[in-house]
């Protein structure tokens, strides 16, 4: 039985636009954890729009990130997450003790055509998967 009364464990995906690899990964944890994480996703800088190229490769595994838009990173946001998560872009993050920070050194789809972002895709599946069983 779920134990519905524990709060939810958070994730904040960070990236400099917000735009391919915070999006890919927000995707997949809301596919693979449904209503069992809060999923966030934001940009230092965020882009007008989401990579299409990063919207094509999650499309040819089913998962639609069409409506996401990029966001802009905000302290508060860090502050109301349990996990947060950088993309390998050197972001700056606000700081906050007790949370916990991971560095994903992944790299950037921006620019690149369908056959460089499937790899980019599928190893942010792969964390993906083990974030998943580490906290539900």
């Amino acid at each position: 039985m779920i134990d519905t009364t524990a709060p939810k464990p958070s994730v904040l995906f960070v990236c400099v636009h917000n735009a391919g690899r915070s999006q890919m990964a927000a995707g997949f944890l809301r596919d693979r954890a449904g209503d069992r994480i809060e999923v966030r996703s934001a940009g230092s800088m965020p882009a007008d729009q989401i990579n299409p190229v990063a919207v094509e490769a999650m499309g040819e595994l089913g998962i639609d990130i069409t409506a996401e838009q990029p966001k802009v990173l905000t302290t508060e946001a860090v502050q109301a997450s349990d996990v947060v998560i950088t993309m390998g872009c050197g972001d700056a993050c606000p700081f906050f003790p007790g949370k916990r920070y991971e560095d994903w050194k992944l790299d950037d789809p921006a620019g690149q055509g369908i056959d460089a972002v499937r790899p980019i895709r599928d190893e942010i599946r792969t964390r993906i998967e083990q974030l998943v069983s580490e906290l539900v």
